[in-house]
Order: structure tokens, then sequence, then C-alpha cells
């Protein structure tokens, strides 16, 4: 199975591991008893992963992977605001609070925080929305509520191919569609594949943009990873009109991409800056086991295809089977099995104040949003939540007012917060 592919509302009260219903939408409460079920079976610090790895490689250090688990202790609810979503990839927050979406075939819808979805927004450049492809991350200009500019990130159709793009455009006035639309950045080679794009993007503290991109899956792409002449395969920081950033690790250098910002990636869905150290974090994707989270330093290489702690989806080894190697960066944390792992946020707010600093990661083939305790640096706890739902989470965003909204393959978008 792909793992990446693709007004009732439920509010179900969570308090210490035991779910209480105080409403009930149609055909949902089943799901969320399940969920209730599952969470009361694990002991708090016993891992929450039980299942049998794909292999028997054995983590760089204690804790880099199956740490024990941690159970949240507030009172929090959760609401499904709207199910209708087609395929939405990315979400992110407007000035006043409501959520822009994108969706995978192409298309922007603006929500409230009520769950009113807007029409599409148009003007939006074509996408190739085939496989893994079509309208991906999104963020708005730090200077909106001035510029009302819109960047997002999506799999652009070309003649020799297909590739990881960056557009801009500014959002009119009446929020029906979008204004002056070009393309500022391409991930290049182009590939004529539609796997493994990446997709996700952020604004640094500096107004700079940093963007993920895949090596396309394939193995002749693989090696592109390695290739510091290729964007494949990277974590790319840019200036607002698509140029590299100052300050980038390989500026100056003949043999490198200046736009480069850290190299030797598989399949980066997940972008997040830590809300105090200002540090950068990422999924990716593993193969069969090997997911990943790193903490992203300038200039380091995270070693795929040459290090990995998966196997091919077939069984057999991924090159010459090693997970360390001198030079090669090691993941903070990684899963096997896999959770594939896609959009994440660290949780700032102050409603639930054990989730402070945490970091939340919306879960596609897992069917579930994972909570991971970080203290410095190192992964100390997990939890696992809504995984009854039965949701395929694909992105999640700390709302502006402090909850946190995700949205899932199936369409739906959910706010989380405390009771």
């Amino acid at each position: 199975m792909n793992r990446y592919l693709n007004p009732h509302f439920l509010t179900v009260v969570c308090m210490g591991g035991v779910l209480a219903f105080t409403s009930c939408g149609q055909g949902t409460g089943k799901t969320a008893e399940n969920t209730a079920t599952a969470t009361d079976s694990i002991t708090a610090g016993e891992p929450v992963e039980t299942k049998t790895a794909n292999s028997d490689y054995k983590p760089a250090f204690p804790g880099q992977t199956r740490i024990g688990s941690v159970k949240t202790t507030t009172a929090y609810e959760y609401k499904v605001l709207d199910s209708s979503l087609k395929s939405p990839w990315g979400v992110t927050s407007l000035p006043d609070g409501r959520l822009i979406i994108t969706e995978k075939k192409g298309t922007m819808r603006i929500a409230t925080l009520e769950g009113k979805v807007s029409e599409p927004i148009t003007g939006i450049p074509a996408v190739n929305s085939n496989g893994q492809g079509g309208l991906l991350g999104i963020r708005v200009d730090p200077d909106f509520a001035a510029n009302r500019m819109v960047y997002w990130v999506f799999s652009e159709p070309l003649p020799e191919g297909n590739l990881t793009a960056v557009a801009k455009g500014k959002l009119s006035a009446d929020e029906k569609t979008i204004e002056g639309a070009a393309v500022i950045y391409r991930a290049t080679p182009a590939y004529n594949g539609t796997l493994h794009y990446g997709g996700r993007i952020l604004f640094d503290k500096s107004g700079n943009i940093i963007i993920s991109t895949g090596e396309r899956s394939d193995l002749e792409t693989r090696p592109q990873a390695q290739d510091i002449k290729s964007g494949l395969g990277k974590v790319i920081r840019i200036t607002k009109e698509g140029k590299p950033a100052a300050g980038n690790p390989f500026e100056g250098k003949a043999d490198a991409r200046p736009e480069l910002y850290s190299y030797g990636h598989r399949n980066v869905q997940g972008l997040a800056l830590h809300p105090e150290t200002g540090d950068l974090w990422e999924t990716e994707f593993g193969p069969r086991g090997g997911d990943e989270l790193n903490r992203v330093d300038p200039g380091k290489n995270y070693g795929w295809p040459t290090i990995t702690y998966g196997i091919e989806y077939s069984g057999k080894k991924i090159g010459d089977s090693i997970q360390q190697k001198a030079g090669l960066e090691q993941p903070v944390y990684y899963w096997d099995p896999v959770v594939s792992p896609s959009g994440i946020t660290f949780y700032s707010g102050a409603g639930i104040p054990e989730w402070k600093n945490n970091l939340f990661i919306s879960g596609l083939s897992s069917t579930h949003i994972a909570r991971l305790v970080i203290e410095n640096n190192k992964v100390t706890g997990e939890e696992r939540l809504l995984g009854g739902e039965g949701q395929r989470f694909r992105d999640i965003t700390e709302g502006k007012d402090g909850a946190l909204y995700t949205i899932t393959d199936q369409g739906r978008l959910y706010r989380i917060a405390k009771k």
C-alpha cells in the first residue's frame, strides 16, 4: 500500500487518557471510543510502538527509537470543524486567525475557526497532481497584513518532467483570487516521475524562506540527495524573490548550489522552528522503516541513501546496509515500523502547559498525531493522539488562538484545545 496517497461535528473530551463525549456527529462515536481503549492499554513509560520492526538494526544511542510513552493529564477536546475539504495538504494561519488551506488538486480555500469554508481561490498556476504531486505547503508573508502575499510549494509540470517549485502571489481584497502569481524557485533537475516532492515551506526569523524537496524516489534519482549541485533531497533557504539567502553554508562555493541549507534527505514533509531556540527541525519519510526526526544544522549531510534505518519495500537491503558513517548525521529519533510523518508544529501556547515546546507530528499510515517531548535535543517521551479517528493526518499547525488545527487526506479539519 502506498503510504503517502491519499454542521455535524464531534467533540471529545480527553482527561488523562479517558475520553468522554460531549456531543456526537453522525457515525463518529465508535471510532473515538476505540481511541480511548487503545490509549488506556498503554502504561506510561512503556514504548507506544509494540509492533515488530522491519529490520534488526540497532540504534546509535539509547532513546533514538521506541522511547517510553507519556500521557496528557490536562483535559482537552477535539472537534471536527469541517469534512468537505478535497485532499487538503497544507494549512497555515492568516493574521486574523482564519486558516488558509491548500488542496492537492490545485485549489486553496479559507476556513473560519467555526469551520465555514470558502469557495476555491482562483489564479493559481497548474499543478501535476498525479501520484504524490499537487498543491503542497503554504505560508503567508510575515508582512501579510500590509502586502497580502501568499507563498506556496507545488509540483510543476514542465516539458522535461515535473519538479518541486515555489510560487507567490497576492490574495485579492475580496479573497477570491491570487493576483500576479509567479514561480520564484525551481528545484531542478526536473524528472519524469510523480513521487517524493517534499513540499513544506516556512519563514525563518530573518524573513527568508525555507523549503524542503524530495529525491524523487527512484533508484536513478536517489544519489542526487548526496549531490550538492542538485536541488533534489534538500532543505533550501531562499529570499522572498527566490534568490539564495545570504549566509547559506555553501555560499561562494563553485561546486555547490548557494541556496542549499542541508542535504542527504529522502522526502521531507515536516518543517518547524523551535519556539524558544529557533532551531530548525524536520521529519522525513524513510523507506520500509526508518522514518526520521532531525534537527537541521546548516551544511550538514543527513545521510540518505548512504545510511538508513529502513529497508526497501521489497525487503531487500539498501546500499551497503549501514546505519552509521563518519561525517553523516544521525537522526534524533526514528520509527520502525513507520508512522509516515507529514506536517509538524511545535506547541507554544499556554492552554496546556505540559505540551509546552512539544512537537506534534501528523501521521499518514499511522493514522494518529504523535506528540514528542523533547529535552536537550533528545526525545524523552511519545504519545499518540486521535488514533481512533481512522484518518490520515496530513498537516498540523498552531492557530493564533493557541489551539492546534490539523487536516486529513479524507477532508477533515480538526481543532484540538484545552477543554
